[in-house]
């Protein structure tokens, strides 16, 4: 087979290989020139532009937003303002800071702090607050007794509507809303009753006394 020729020349051997070598490379040249030259027309065109401007003003958006929630959070979870100023400017660091605030930011808020703090007093003064307990035998009792399991001591009066136990004070059942005024003033009137029997008998145990010294 012949070799291939250029101007009606023949050529053989080394010289036809470095021929094809030279062809084979001018055309990849070429196709890298015409590649290089369609990626600067893509580059220099308008829609590029445009869609990098606006990739870095997202990236840039998000940036100061990841910082913004870090200062926000440090705020709600730090107290000593040093500290949280340290946060915020961990927060301006891109992607590490944002991931070390978060690694090492305090577990609660400083509501959940406060708060637990207040269930921790309230659960404290119940406890420590004392036990009622029964005014003749001292025993514990319940504030829904009427009388002392114990020495059966009267505590509370039922109500006559519902038998909820009435504290002395109280003008109307809370439970039921029925007045306790009646009862009140059945008691005042057993009261004054027993006051004016005693008052007898104290009279007449004078008079009895005087009769005995006169007649002595």
């Amino acid at each position: 087979m012949p070799a291939p020729t250029i101007a009606g020349q023949q050529r053989h051997g080394p010289e036809a290989l470095r021929f094809l070598s030279g062809v084979f490379f001018a055309d990849r040249r070429a196709e890298s020139v015409a590649v290089v030259g369609s990626l600067h027309t893509i580059f220099q065109s308008t829609a590029f532009e445009v869609a990098r401007n606006l990739t870095l003003f997202f990236v840039v958006v998000m940036w100061l937003g990841v910082a913004f929630w870090v200062h926000r959070d440090a705020r709600r979870r730090i107290g000593d303002p040093w500290l949280g100023a340290t946060a915020t400017l961990l927060g301006l660091v891109p992607l590490a800071g944002p991931l070390a605030y978060l690694l090492f930011r305090p577990p609660e808020t400083l509501a959940d702090v406060k708060a637990r703090r207040a269930e921790l007093r309230a659960l404290e003064r119940h406890l420590l607050r004392p036990r009622p307990q029964c005014p003749v035998c001292r025993a514990g009792i319940e504030p829904s007794y009427l009388v002392c399991p114990v020495c059966t001591t009267q505590l509370k009066k039922p109500c006559g509507h519902c038998s909820a136990p009435l504290e002395p004070l109280w003008q109307a059942c809370p439970y039921c809303a029925t007045p306790v005024a009646k009862r009140l003033e059945l008691a005042e009137t057993d009261l004054d009753a027993a006051l004016t029997a005693e008052a007898a008998l104290a009279t007449g145990n004078r008079g009895s006394r005087a009769r005995r010294v006169g007649a002595s």
